[in-house]
């Protein structure tokens, strides 16, 4: 394989997992998968969660796929190499700075603070039903989101929890540490 060849598979593959880790999200975790995921909506104080045997399983995957792809398959490995970039951006993104499981960090503006806006609406649901924004690294305008959320309300698509000192109504921020 040439370079360009590696280089186009690898970042195929990471930008493609932002799809799957949108579809896997919204119809896997919130879907048959609630199970696993439902803890990392709920408040607690655990260390570890039921959602992230979620990694151990595309973790095994991907680790396959390197195995695999090193006996058989050249393509196979590189593409394997994408995915396990988006693991380790996933992983600092979502888990580090929106969960704050690793470092104490809220930004303040720019990009980052767009990406926790997002996944903090996306947390602004009750169960399973309806929310917003299932990717991890592409976040959507939050005023954009929220309006969603108020229309999934309204039609009693979602629940959608009361906001901590919102000011009115519209305001779904949440707090805590795990939401």
């Amino acid at each position: 394989m040439s370079w360009l060849e590696i280089f186009l598979t690898v970042m195929s593959s990471l930008i493609g997992m932002e799809l799957f880790a949108w579809y896997a999200h919204k119809y896997i975790m919130h879907g048959w998968g609630w199970a696993w995921h439902r803890d990392h909506h709920e408040p607690h104080n655990n260390v570890l969660e039921k959602n992230d045997l979620f990694a151990v399983v595309f973790g095994t995957i991907n680790a396959a796929m390197y195995i695999y792809g090193s006996l058989y398959w050249d393509w196979l490995w590189w593409f394997a190499v994408g995915i396990t970039l988006y693991g380790v951006i996933y992983t600092l993104v979502h888990d580090g700075l929106v969960h704050q499981r690793y470092w104490k960090w809220v930004p303040r503006k720019g990009y980052a603070k767009r990406l926790v806006q997002a996944h903090k609406l996306h947390h602004a649901t009750i169960g399973k039903e309806g929310g917003v924004s299932f990717g991890f690294v592409f976040a959507r305008d939050p005023a954009k989101l929220k309006a969603e959320l108020k229309a999934q309300k309204e039609a009693g698509v979602a629940v959608v929890r009361d906001s901590v000192g919102a000011a009115s109504e519209d305001s779904f921020e949440v707090v805590g540490r795990n939401l």
